[in-house]
């Protein structure tokens, strides 16, 4: 029975996906080019792929009002959109992941959710895909009101750095996106990399940071070095993170 329980991709304890049928590869490369589908226009996205019990007709997808308004980038094993499922249960949310096998996980952890807790975690889902290069295949001008960068690959190279997800051609798209007064949350262990986040952010003329009190006042705020599991990796080390946190905004001309 331990036997069968040890080979088993579910615990049985937890009904749960377990995490070392599912490793991948730590970093990826965004510039190469990997085989999934990809939606053609944001208006092509099947909703009810993602949220079946919100909505249950794939015919619905072009006429859908209630739309994805929190994007977590570069989701991992989805610590942070399992957190927020709950904490913004009205709020529908989504996970874009390039990893397959991590993608696969999410999906499992969410379906497993959704039947140990009746109701719940229906707002959430996940999907894999390139944001680098598909952001705007998946939501419209302004549709998205919170973007997550949490752990981002750090690329230390220089002739590497085209790789890293912010950047301040990468920012022009992340604006397309958001809603004014949408925010943009960035962490990570990494302190030159933290520097370079923040200094596109501060460079970028659509984009402002949070005031200390608004930072103290976002719920959001505190999840964002516990939720994940690369969070929760750095804590256990003692170790440092460096958070830049803006806000779309318009440009003054």
């Amino acid at each position: 029975m331990l036997g069968n329980e040890a080979n088993s991709t579910f615990s049985k304890t937890t009904g749960l996906p377990r995490k070392r049928f599912y490793r991948a590869r730590a970093h990826s490369n965004p510039l190469s080019d990997s085989h999934f589908p990809v939606p053609i226009s944001p208006s092509q996205v099947d909703y009810s792929v993602h949220y079946p019990q919100l909505f249950p007709f794939s015919d619905q997808k072009a006429i859908v009002s209630q739309k994805i308004q929190f994007a977590d980038i570069g989701c991992g094993f989805g610590g942070l959109l399992i957190s927020l499922a709950t904490l913004y249960p009205e709020t529908i949310m989504i996970g874009m992941e390039l990893r397959d096998k991590v993608t696969e996980y999410v999906k499992e952890r969410i379906l497993a959710l959704r039947v140990s807790n009746p109701g719940q975690y229906q707002n959430v889902s996940v999907v894999r895909t390139n944001s680098m290069k598909y952001i705007p295949n998946y939501f419209e001008k302004g549709q998205l009101s919170k973007m997550f960068f949490l752990f981002p690959d750090p690329h230390f190279k220089e002739k590497n750095h085209r790789r890293r997800v912010i950047s301040m051609h990468l920012l022009d798209e992340y604006a397309y996106v958001l809603s004014v007064g949408g925010i943009i949350y960035t962490v990570t262990d990494v302190e030159e990399l933290g520097e370079w986040m923040r200094k596109c952010l501060e460079d970028h003329p659509m984009f402002e940071p949070l005031s200390n009190e608004e930072l103290e006042a976002d719920p959001v705020v505190k999840l964002l070095t516990v939720a994940t599991e690369e969070g929760q990796k750095v804590a256990r080390n003692e170790g440092q993170t460096f958070q830049a946190i803006f806000r779309r905004i318009v440009p003054s001309l």
